[in-house]
Parts: C-alpha cells; structure tokens; sequence
C-alpha cells in the first residue's frame, strides 16, 4: 500500500527520453517506485490512462511573492501543472529589508507584487519571508536575493555609486540571504534602484551567489533594440564573478538574441533564459512611460516633478507619440480613474478630453505611481522570435505572471497550458518529452531543486497529469483570468492538492533551498 498511485499513464521522466507507460507510486512525499506495479494499491488512486504524468513545472519567473498566498492564483498555476514559484525576480522584493526598503520595495513595485499579508513594517530577513510560505500554500516557493532591495536597505534612495563600505555591507545582506535559503539573486536594472549599480557593483555581489553555484537572474538593462549591450553588461559581471546567468523574459528580433546566447555559451559561459508565449509585456507604468530621470529612487521627487507644468511639457515633448497607443491600463488603484482600466491609454485619454501624456501625468499623480499597465512589444519582436526562442535548448519556462489589477496580462492564468496547447500539440514546437525538460528539469537544476524536476524513484513528488487531447489556455486579455483546461490532477510533495480540476484544500507547500 502507498499514498498515492497513479496509474496507467505515459510517464515523461525529465530526461527527454521517450514517454513510456507506467505506474507512478508516492510514499512519504517521494516517488516510491515507477513501472509495472499491478498489485499495488494506494490511499488514493488517480485513473492517469491516456494522459501524461509529468515532472511539476518550475516557473522560472513569477511575480506571485504575495500572490502565490492567494488560492486563486493557486489554482491558476496547478491547473496549469505548476508547483513551484520562483520568487524575488527583478531585484525588487520584500526582504532582507530595512523598514525604509520595504516600505519602498512594495509601494514601488505595488502594481506587481502588490501588499504581503503577513509581513509587519520590518526589518524583514529572508528567514522571515520563507516562513510565510511554510504550509500556507499549496504551491512551493524558491526565492531570489532582491539586489535593488538590498541596494536600498544600505543606500536608500539614492543614486549614488556604491563605495566599498557599501559593497561589504550589501555582500553581507547577500550572504546572510543565501544562508538562510534563497537560490540565488536578481537584479532588475531598468527599475530603480537598481538601475544605479555599475558593472563593478554588480560582479562584487553576484560573485558572493557564485561561490555557491547559485545564479545571478537579470531583467537585463534593455530588450529588443538594446538587448545586445544589455547582453554585453551581464557578460561583462559573469567574466568578473564567475556566476551563471539567466536572462528573465528574453524578448526581442531572434536572429540577433540567438547569436548572443550561442556566442556566449561558446566561450563557455553558463547562460540561460526564459520567455513566455505572447507579444505584450506587463509592467509599472511609470517604468514604461517615464523618462529614465523622473523616474526617481524616492517616490515622492517623481511624484513633485510629475505636478510641474514644465516637466509636463517635457514629456509630451520627448515621448515618441508611437509609445501611448500601445499602453493598456491594466491596474488603476484610483477612485477617480477607475473606469480607465482595462482602456488603452489613448482611447482613456480621448474620454478624459486630454492629451495622452497629461492624461499619463494625472494618472500616475492620482494611484500615487501605484498603476500597472500592459503593453505591446515593438515589432522588432514577433510570434517567429518567440518560437524560436521556445525551441532553443538554454530555454527555460516562464510566466511572468502578474497577478494585481482589474485588466491583467492574461499569461499568469496561460503562459504554461500555451505552451503545450500551442506549441507542442498545434505547432509542434517542442515535443512532449521536451516540454516536460523545458518547463520541469531545466529550471529545477537552474535554480540547485536537485530533487525535483525528474520523475525517478526518491525524488521528491510534484506531479501533474496531463490530458494531451484537453489541454488549453483560456486566458486572453479580454478575461484574462481564466484558468487553463486538461490538467486536472496534481501533487505537491506527494499530496493531492488538485483533484478533478478542483483544489483539495491542502498547503504542503513550503520553501525550497537548493540541496
């Protein structure tokens, strides 16, 4: 007897060997045995014939710190064969964190992490953090060092250059954070403030992540037109430390992207990414639209400037008017501007009777910087590029799920089940073996889950089963949280905690270092 059996289903292992038929048996949250076991029996068994019984997919980029508490987003992700979030992504995150940083880090970042229930007005340590993941959720959690947190909490808002006491008492922040069980650090350097760290400072702290083995995740200083210099900068910090480096929502013309991951994965840097299936982004507003200098590290300088007629006059000026028609205001937290949401910016300008840079001004003025928007990637991107990208071996699977706002982006509700209703069963893209290594064991030994991802006896048992025939993302960004189809059954750490397309109730989520 076991706690769980499933039975009959086409195992996809991890390895990208051909799927093979088999029973899958669970015992103390580890996979007990994998192959013919007819006279098995279980507390619980799932009928898996004619589906796929995969690894549990790891998303390599997620903005769910707060969200994942929630059991909305829960189902979300199971539905879609997720059962790990990994956190802290794009160095703005709640800890470690001085009360000054994470007041900052979440009125900041508001429109995409949005408010942690459970955390007071700080200092927060990641050891804090991770406790707030332990058996609340049904969803386990890896979670990334915040630079830009970490940047704030020894800096504070300022712009200035670190000098070398800074970097040792950052480094320590660093440190004490990898201790306590983060797998890895982030940095997000077209958001402040991280966007002030140079090369040197960059190479001083990923280096403390690089003699563990552990990553350094970047929102790169640019995409698209300027991805090749971003590319450039984060070489130049992997030469420096020696740390692996994965590029978060790599996007942008694929011949020139390609080049620059094979090219540096020839000079034998370790370098991955991931991408999600769709042509928009999802971001803050005042990231998207604002000139990089008004974009302040203190909220309330940008706040002043943004009521300064002049300052006004330089954004109508200096904005390339081919910017505002491809904003859609996905979250607006203002009374007065509520009925925008969900508008592009030029039609919610046109109703306002104003221009869209004034009617960008007041808003932003009005949610307090505190609005999210989604917007259209330049057309230097297209459904070729991503293709491509998904099909190239240092691809790793990605939502960038944001999950705050009345109008969201629909890929935290479809990125997952997209990929494999369209890219495996319509298109072709990946093979269901490789699906299951792209999404699953690739990211897992990315980010040192060295007990997750593969689908072997004594690995730790996330679990999805997969009707290949019902997969699908029902996400769009007219309704963009509806949950995906064909992924009804799932465990985390061996225990149902979807059952028939419906949560069981149960939270054996917990945090996840790397082993």
């Amino acid at each position: 007897m076991y706690d769980v059996l499933l039975r009959g289903g086409w195992v996809l292992d991890g390895t990208g060997a051909p799927a093979f038929r088999a029973d899958v048996a669970v015992e103390d949250g580890r996979i007990a045995a994998v192959g013919a076991l007819p006279g098995a029996g279980a507390a619980t068994v799932v009928d898996a014939t004619g589906r796929y019984v995969a690894p549990g997919f790891v998303d390599a980029h997620v903005h769910g710190d707060a969200a994942v508490l929630d059991p909305a987003v829960q189902l979300a992700a199971l539905r879609q064969g997720v059962t790990t979030f990994v956190l802290g992504q794009d160095g703005l995150s709640y800890a470690p964190a001085t009360p000054a940083a994470l007041a900052f880090a979440t009125r900041y970042f508001a429109a995409v992490n949005g408010t942690h229930p459970g955390l007071g007005p700080g200092p927060v340590s990641v050891a804090d953090l991770l406790a707030t993941y332990t058996g609340t959720t049904a969803l386990n959690t890896a979670y990334l060092v915040p630079h830009g947190t970490v940047r704030h909490s020894v800096l504070g808002a300022t712009a200035r250059a670190a000098d070398p006491a800074d970097l040792a008492a950052m480094a320590r922040l660093v440190e004490q954070s990898l201790d306590e069980g983060a797998c890895g650090i982030s940095t997000g350097l077209e958001y402040v403030p991280g966007r002030y760290a140079d090369t040197a400072e960059l190479a001083a702290l990923t280096a403390v992540a690089a003699r563990r083995g552990l990553p350094h995740v970047s929102h790169m200083r640019g995409y698209e037109s300027a991805a090749s210099g971003a590319m450039t900068e984060l070489l130049a910090v992997a030469r420096a430390s020696g740390v692996a480096t994965h590029v978060s929502h790599y996007h942008g013309p694929a011949d020139e992207l390609v080049a620059l991951v094979d090219d540096a994965r020839a000079s034998g840097l370790d370098l991955t990414f991931d991408a999600y299936p769709y042509l928009r982004g999802c971001s803050i507003l005042a990231m998207v639209a604002l000139p990089r200098d008004l974009d302040d590290p203190d909220p309330d300088r940008t706040l002043d400037a943004l009521g300064d007629p002049a300052v006004r006059a330089r954004l109508a000026a200096e904005t390339d008017p081919d910017l505002w028609p491809r904003i859609v205001l996905a979250h607006v937290p203002a009374d007065d501007f509520a009925w925008a949401e969900g508008l592009r910016l030029t039609d919610a300008a046109r109703k306002a009777g104003s221009s869209p840079a004034a009617f960008c001004a007041e808003l932003l003025l009005a949610t307090r910087l505190q609005a999210g928007a989604v917007f259209d990637q330049p057309p230097t991107n297209s459904d070729a590029s991503v293709r491509a990208l998904l099909r190239h071996p240092a691809h790793i699977g990605g939502s960038d799920g944001i999950y705050i706002g009345g109008s969201p982006h629909p890929r935290g509700w479809g990125a997952f089940a997209r990929m494999l209703a369209r890219h495996v069963v319509e298109l072709g893209d990946w093979t269901w073996e490789q699906a299951a290594v792209h999404l699953a064991a690739h990211p897992a030994r990315r980010f040192g889950l060295t007990d997750r991802g593969i689908v072997r006896t004594g690995m730790a048992a996330d679990l999805a089963v997969i009707d290949p025939h019902a997969v699908a993302d029902r996400a769009d960004y007219g309704d963009a949280r509806q949950v995906a189809d064909g992924i009804a059954d799932v465990l985390v750490a061996g225990v149902p905690v979807l059952a028939d397309g419906a949560l069981t109730g149960r939270t054996p989520g917990r945090p996840l270092s790397p082993r």
